[in-house]
């Protein structure tokens, strides 16, 4: 697991509204439990600045920010991409959630 890594979300109540969960989660604490994630999901309509579209296996999912949550390693499924390429944009809308701008 890494910091930016796309993963399948195997939690199956969830895993219908939110299908990938992006782990946020710096990598020097990759021995802790649990992972800091961000949910992504379809068809929801995105929040200028907060809510960042990103295109995974060809088909675009929107970042929600503000669903943030910190999840037990187990939820986490296959690694199926990363967006660590698109670090700055996924900052930036954590920073935008926290500070407003």
């Amino acid at each position: 697991m890494a910091q930016f890594d796309i993963h399948r979300n195997n939690n199956l109540e969830s895993a219908h509204e939110f299908p990938y969960l992006l782990d946020i989660q710096s990598d020097i604490l990759s021995g802790l439990d649990t992972r800091v994630v961000v949910p992504l999901s379809e068809n929801i309509k995105a929040i200028q600045h907060l809510n960042p579209v990103f295109e995974i296996e060809n088909k675009s999912y929107v970042l929600l920010t503000q669903e943030l949550a910190g999840v037990h390693k187990s939820a986490l499924g296959e690694k199926c991409s990363s967006l660590r390429d698109k670090r700055s944009e996924v900052i930036a809308s954590i920073d935008f959630m926290v500070s407003g701008f």
